[in-house]
């Protein structure tokens, strides 16, 4: 039995960014740690904001119930550059493991990267993960607490300041270094989505 295409393309990406990593120097490797500096702080400001006013609502509702819906065994779109701040950021060799789950072929209903004992494999987990919040929830949350409404959403304007290519943005540079080094992935969007690059062309259009 062979892995699937999903499988497939997320161990391209892992394995990609790991390997081109490991060949850079520590001075190199800190460089773009700086660079992601900016994104990291504002994911510390998601998991904050999560942890304060939905922790409780999802754990009761998703976890404790196994019901969540974001969790399913090919569910989640992860970026290339998802791969790349997470092998950054990892303890080493945690990513060895990530390597070696995306390679087996069981088929476990549950997201491929959710290890029974130790949860998400992810240390940085990917954007989409990071910022999804099921409606039952939010309107539970926001129906109490305008304020954590508005901080959403002020959250959900910032991701796009790292995601969102209608300027230059991180993910699309970490994509970019990536590519002048060689190598290519099928999760590099911002270069090979026909919606972003559109993007990506009108915002060039208006620069000029």
């Amino acid at each position: 039995m062979k892995i699937s295409q999903y499988q497939q393309e997320q161990l391209e990406a892992v394995s990609l960014a790991k390997s081109h990593l490991e060949k850079l120097s520590a001075d190199e490797q800190e460089d773009l740690r700086t660079l992601c500096s900016q994104y990291i702080f504002f994911r510390n400001e998601v998991e904050a904001f999560q942890n304060e006013f939905f922790s409780s609502t999802c754990t009761a509702s998703c976890f404790q119930r196994r019901l969540s819906a974001c969790c399913s065994r090919e569910g989640i779109i992860t970026f290339f550059a998802d791969a790349v701040i997470n092998e950054l950021f990892s303890p080493q060799d945690k990513t060895s493991s990530m390597i070696e789950i995306l390679q087996r072929t069981d088929e476990n209903p549950k997201c491929v990267y959710l290890n029974h004992d130790k949860g998400c494999m992810w240390e940085i987990k990917p954007i989409v993960c990071a910022m999804f919040l099921c409606e039952p929830a939010k309107i539970k949350v926001f129906s109490e607490n305008k304020d954590a409404e508005s901080t959403w959403n002020s959250l959900k304007k910032a991701e796009k300041d790292f995601t969102w290519p209608d300027k230059k943005v991180l993910f699309d540079i970490l994509e970019e270094i990536f590519i002048s080094a060689g190598y290519n992935a099928s999760t590099m969007y911002l270069h090979n989505s026909p919606g972003l690059l559109r993007i990506k062309k009108l915002a060039g259009a208006r620069e000029r």
